[in-house]
Protein backbone atom coordinates (compact mmCIF):
# COMPACT_ATOMS: atom_id res chain seq x y z
CA UNK A 1 0.00 0.00 0.00
CA UNK A 2 0.79 3.43 -0.80
CA UNK A 3 0.85 4.38 3.00
CA UNK A 4 3.66 2.04 3.92
CA UNK A 5 6.17 3.37 1.43
CA UNK A 6 4.69 6.86 2.47
CA UNK A 7 6.30 5.57 6.00
CA UNK A 8 9.39 4.28 4.28
CA UNK A 9 10.06 7.33 2.84
CA UNK A 10 10.23 9.71 5.93
CA UNK A 11 11.86 6.94 7.71
CA UNK A 12 15.00 8.16 5.65
CA UNK A 13 14.40 11.37 6.30
CA UNK A 14 12.40 12.71 3.21
CA UNK A 15 9.82 15.25 3.26
CA UNK A 16 6.48 13.48 2.45
CA UNK A 17 3.72 15.15 0.29
CA UNK A 18 0.10 13.37 -0.60
CA UNK A 19 -0.75 14.54 -4.10
CA UNK A 20 -3.73 13.60 -6.00
CA UNK A 21 -4.31 12.76 -9.86
CA UNK A 22 -3.92 16.17 -10.52
CA UNK A 23 -0.27 16.46 -8.92
CA UNK A 24 -1.55 18.52 -6.29
CA UNK A 25 -0.67 18.94 -2.97
CA UNK A 26 -3.72 17.21 -0.62
CA UNK A 27 -2.21 19.29 2.13
CA UNK A 28 -0.62 22.58 3.00
CA UNK A 29 2.93 21.91 3.85
CA UNK A 30 5.05 25.32 2.38
CA UNK A 31 7.75 25.44 5.34
CA UNK A 32 6.57 22.71 7.29
CA UNK A 33 8.58 19.80 9.40
CA UNK A 34 8.42 16.71 8.19
CA UNK A 35 4.99 14.73 8.16
CA UNK A 36 5.08 11.94 11.29
CA UNK A 37 4.40 8.51 11.28
CA UNK A 38 1.04 9.13 12.44
CA UNK A 39 -0.22 11.79 10.45
CA UNK A 40 0.73 9.87 7.30
CA UNK A 41 -1.68 6.99 8.74
CA UNK A 42 -4.43 9.68 9.46
CA UNK A 43 -3.72 11.73 5.59
CA UNK A 44 -3.79 8.05 4.01
CA UNK A 45 -6.96 6.97 5.89
CA UNK A 46 -8.66 9.96 4.21
CA UNK A 47 -7.03 10.04 1.16
CA UNK A 48 -6.13 6.34 0.38
CA UNK A 49 -5.45 6.83 -3.18
CA UNK A 50 -3.35 9.71 -2.58
CA UNK A 51 0.33 9.26 -4.88
CA UNK A 52 3.53 10.23 -3.10
CA UNK A 53 5.32 13.60 -3.59
CA UNK A 54 8.94 14.45 -2.18
CA UNK A 55 9.70 18.02 -1.25
CA UNK A 56 13.31 18.78 -3.42
CA UNK A 57 14.56 20.04 0.41
CA UNK A 58 18.41 18.88 0.60
CA UNK A 59 18.27 17.68 -3.06
CA UNK A 60 17.31 18.50 -6.41
CA UNK A 61 16.12 16.94 -9.40
CA UNK A 62 16.96 17.05 -13.30
CA UNK A 63 13.57 16.57 -14.62
CA UNK A 64 13.81 14.67 -18.14
CA UNK A 65 10.42 15.06 -20.20
CA UNK A 66 9.61 12.60 -22.73
CA UNK A 67 5.73 12.83 -23.88
CA UNK A 68 6.36 16.17 -25.74
CA UNK A 69 5.88 15.47 -29.42
CA UNK A 70 8.40 17.82 -30.25
CA UNK A 71 10.83 17.42 -27.87
CA UNK A 72 12.96 14.67 -26.28
CA UNK A 73 14.69 16.08 -22.91
CA UNK A 74 16.75 12.98 -23.36
CA UNK A 75 18.28 13.91 -26.52
CA UNK A 76 19.33 16.80 -24.22
CA UNK A 77 20.98 14.64 -21.85
CA UNK A 78 23.00 12.53 -24.04
CA UNK A 79 24.56 15.38 -25.77
CA UNK A 80 25.98 17.21 -22.94
CA UNK A 81 28.02 14.23 -23.75
CA UNK A 82 28.89 13.53 -19.54
CA UNK A 83 26.95 10.69 -19.10
CA UNK A 84 29.29 9.70 -15.89
CA UNK A 85 27.34 12.76 -14.27
CA UNK A 86 23.97 10.44 -14.12
CA UNK A 87 25.36 7.43 -13.26
CA UNK A 88 25.28 6.11 -9.72
CA UNK A 89 22.50 8.37 -8.82
CA UNK A 90 19.04 7.58 -7.31
CA UNK A 91 16.76 7.59 -10.59
CA UNK A 92 13.69 6.72 -11.59
CA UNK A 93 11.52 6.25 -14.76
CA UNK A 94 8.23 8.65 -14.48
CA UNK A 95 4.93 7.77 -15.70
CA UNK A 96 5.29 9.43 -18.81
CA UNK A 97 8.37 7.47 -20.12
CA UNK A 98 10.52 10.72 -18.84
CA UNK A 99 13.05 10.59 -16.00
CA UNK A 100 13.89 12.00 -12.74
CA UNK A 101 17.71 11.87 -11.74
CA UNK A 102 18.71 13.00 -7.96
CA UNK A 103 21.27 14.71 -6.69
CA UNK A 104 22.38 16.39 -3.16
CA UNK A 105 22.35 20.61 -3.56
CA UNK A 106 25.96 21.70 -3.24
CA UNK A 107 26.58 23.32 0.39
CA UNK A 108 29.00 26.44 -1.43
CA UNK A 109 26.88 26.80 -4.39
CA UNK A 110 22.98 27.88 -4.77
CA UNK A 111 20.97 25.61 -7.31
CA UNK A 112 17.49 27.45 -8.32
CA UNK A 113 14.41 26.49 -10.35
CA UNK A 114 15.21 26.28 -13.57
CA UNK A 115 12.02 25.80 -16.33
CA UNK A 116 14.11 24.65 -19.28
CA UNK A 117 17.60 23.99 -18.50
CA UNK A 118 17.90 22.15 -21.55
CA UNK A 119 15.28 21.70 -24.45
CA UNK A 120 12.50 18.95 -22.40
CA UNK A 121 14.26 19.36 -19.39
CA UNK A 122 13.90 21.37 -16.02
CA UNK A 123 15.61 21.35 -12.85
CA UNK A 124 13.15 21.07 -9.61
CA UNK A 125 15.15 22.74 -7.01
CA UNK A 126 12.79 24.97 -4.57
CA UNK A 127 12.56 23.73 -0.95
CA UNK A 128 8.79 24.49 -1.58
CA UNK A 129 8.98 22.39 -4.36
CA UNK A 130 8.36 18.55 -4.74
CA UNK A 131 8.77 15.78 -6.86
CA UNK A 132 6.36 12.33 -7.40
CA UNK A 133 8.10 9.42 -6.66
CA UNK A 134 7.76 5.49 -6.95
CA UNK A 135 5.44 3.50 -6.76
CA UNK A 136 2.71 6.41 -7.51
CA UNK A 137 0.42 6.44 -10.40
CA UNK A 138 -1.07 8.39 -12.93
CA UNK A 139 -3.16 7.61 -15.07
CA UNK A 140 -2.50 4.18 -14.77
CA UNK A 141 1.00 4.56 -15.47
CA UNK A 142 3.33 3.95 -13.04
CA UNK A 143 6.43 5.68 -11.55
CA UNK A 144 9.19 2.95 -11.11
CA UNK A 145 12.93 3.44 -9.20
CA UNK A 146 15.42 2.35 -12.08
CA UNK A 147 18.00 1.43 -8.74
CA UNK A 148 18.91 1.97 -5.18
CA UNK A 149 21.70 3.91 -4.92
CA UNK A 150 22.04 6.84 -2.72
CA UNK A 151 21.40 10.37 -3.71
CA UNK A 152 24.88 11.42 -4.97
CA UNK A 153 27.06 14.62 -4.56
CA UNK A 154 26.59 16.96 -8.10
CA UNK A 155 28.96 16.24 -10.25
CA UNK A 156 31.17 19.52 -10.64
CA UNK A 157 30.50 19.48 -14.31
CA UNK A 158 26.77 19.87 -13.75
CA UNK A 159 27.29 22.67 -10.97
CA UNK A 160 29.08 24.52 -13.53
CA UNK A 161 26.77 24.31 -16.35
CA UNK A 162 24.20 24.90 -14.08
CA UNK A 163 25.76 28.26 -12.90
CA UNK A 164 26.63 28.91 -16.55
CA UNK A 165 23.12 28.28 -17.75
CA UNK A 166 21.53 30.46 -15.00
CA UNK A 167 24.06 33.49 -16.01
CA UNK A 168 23.26 33.26 -19.28
CA UNK A 169 19.75 33.53 -19.10
CA UNK A 170 19.73 36.30 -16.78
CA UNK A 171 21.80 38.29 -19.19
CA UNK A 172 19.70 37.25 -22.08
CA UNK A 173 17.03 39.18 -20.52
CA UNK A 174 19.10 42.29 -19.16
CA UNK A 175 22.10 42.95 -21.70
CA UNK A 176 20.26 41.35 -25.20
CA UNK A 177 16.82 42.50 -24.98
CA UNK A 178 15.52 45.98 -24.90
CA UNK A 179 12.34 47.14 -25.65
CA UNK A 180 10.30 50.44 -25.25
CA UNK A 181 7.00 48.87 -25.72
CA UNK A 182 6.48 46.45 -23.00
CA UNK A 183 2.36 45.66 -22.20
CA UNK A 184 1.94 44.18 -18.73
CA UNK A 185 2.10 40.64 -19.81
CA UNK A 186 5.81 41.10 -20.65
CA UNK A 187 6.20 42.79 -17.30
CA UNK A 188 4.99 39.69 -15.62
CA UNK A 189 7.10 37.58 -17.83
CA UNK A 190 10.14 39.10 -16.40
CA UNK A 191 9.40 39.42 -12.78
CA UNK A 192 10.04 35.80 -13.03
CA UNK A 193 13.61 36.22 -14.25
CA UNK A 194 14.44 39.06 -12.31
CA UNK A 195 12.38 38.77 -9.28
CA UNK A 196 10.27 40.57 -7.39
CA UNK A 197 12.75 43.91 -6.81
CA UNK A 198 13.80 45.20 -3.90
CA UNK A 199 12.40 44.84 -0.13
CA UNK A 200 10.31 48.18 -0.65
CA UNK A 201 8.59 46.96 -3.29
CA UNK A 202 8.47 43.10 -2.96
CA UNK A 203 5.12 42.57 -1.42
CA UNK A 204 3.73 45.06 -4.20
CA UNK A 205 5.00 43.18 -6.80
CA UNK A 206 3.69 39.96 -5.63
CA UNK A 207 0.40 40.94 -5.26
CA UNK A 208 0.86 42.34 -8.78
CA UNK A 209 2.09 39.28 -10.40
CA UNK A 210 -0.34 36.94 -8.83
CA UNK A 211 -3.68 39.01 -9.27
CA UNK A 212 -2.06 39.84 -13.45
CA UNK A 213 -1.27 36.18 -13.75
CA UNK A 214 -5.02 34.92 -12.13
CA UNK A 215 -6.67 37.64 -14.26
CA UNK A 216 -4.85 36.33 -17.77
CA UNK A 217 -6.80 32.64 -16.66
CA UNK A 218 -3.16 30.82 -15.27
CA UNK A 219 -4.57 28.30 -12.94
CA UNK A 220 -3.59 28.40 -9.03
CA UNK A 221 -1.11 26.06 -9.05
CA UNK A 222 1.00 27.00 -11.29
CA UNK A 223 0.26 30.82 -10.30
CA UNK A 224 2.12 29.81 -6.85
CA UNK A 225 4.95 27.95 -8.56
CA UNK A 226 5.70 30.92 -10.47
CA UNK A 227 5.43 32.99 -7.95
CA UNK A 228 7.80 30.81 -6.08
CA UNK A 229 10.44 31.05 -8.74
CA UNK A 230 9.87 34.82 -9.08
CA UNK A 231 11.02 35.12 -5.11
CA UNK A 232 13.64 33.16 -5.19
CA UNK A 233 15.27 34.82 -7.85
CA UNK A 234 14.84 37.93 -6.25
CA UNK A 235 17.92 39.98 -4.11
CA UNK A 236 16.27 39.57 -0.50
CA UNK A 237 13.41 36.64 -1.28
CA UNK A 238 10.35 36.79 1.07
CA UNK A 239 9.52 34.18 3.46
CA UNK A 240 7.83 31.34 1.41
CA UNK A 241 5.33 30.97 4.25
CA UNK A 242 4.60 34.69 3.38
CA UNK A 243 4.49 33.97 -0.51
CA UNK A 244 1.78 31.27 0.38
CA UNK A 245 -0.09 33.41 2.36
CA UNK A 246 -0.28 36.29 -0.23
CA UNK A 247 -1.08 34.21 -3.16
CA UNK A 248 -3.77 32.84 -0.89
CA UNK A 249 -5.51 35.97 0.09
CA UNK A 250 -5.22 36.98 -3.69
CA UNK A 251 -7.07 33.71 -4.74
CA UNK A 252 -9.69 34.16 -1.59
CA UNK A 253 -10.48 37.44 -3.43
CA UNK A 254 -9.99 36.38 -6.72
CA UNK A 255 -12.78 33.91 -6.46
CA UNK A 256 -15.38 36.37 -4.72
CA UNK A 257 -14.66 38.71 -7.42
CA UNK A 258 -15.64 36.05 -10.25
CA UNK A 259 -19.03 34.74 -7.92
CA UNK A 260 -19.86 38.17 -8.05
CA UNK A 261 -19.34 38.83 -11.63
CA UNK A 262 -21.48 35.38 -12.24
CA UNK A 263 -24.95 37.45 -10.39
CA UNK A 264 -24.46 40.49 -11.87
Amino acid sequence: MLVDYAIKYTEHGFSVIPIGQNKRPLIKFADKPLLTTNQIKEIWAKYPDANIALKTEKFFVVDVDRHSANIDGLNSIRELNHPEWFRNTLAEKTAHNGFHFFFQKPINEKITQNIGFLPGVDLKAHPNNYVVVAPSKLNGNSYEWLNHFSIKPTPKGLIDLITKKQVAKQSAYTANYTSSNKNKTVQLFELISNGLGDVGQRNANLTRFIGGLLYRGVEPHAATELALIANDHSPSPLPTKQVYATVNSIMDREIKRRRMRTFE
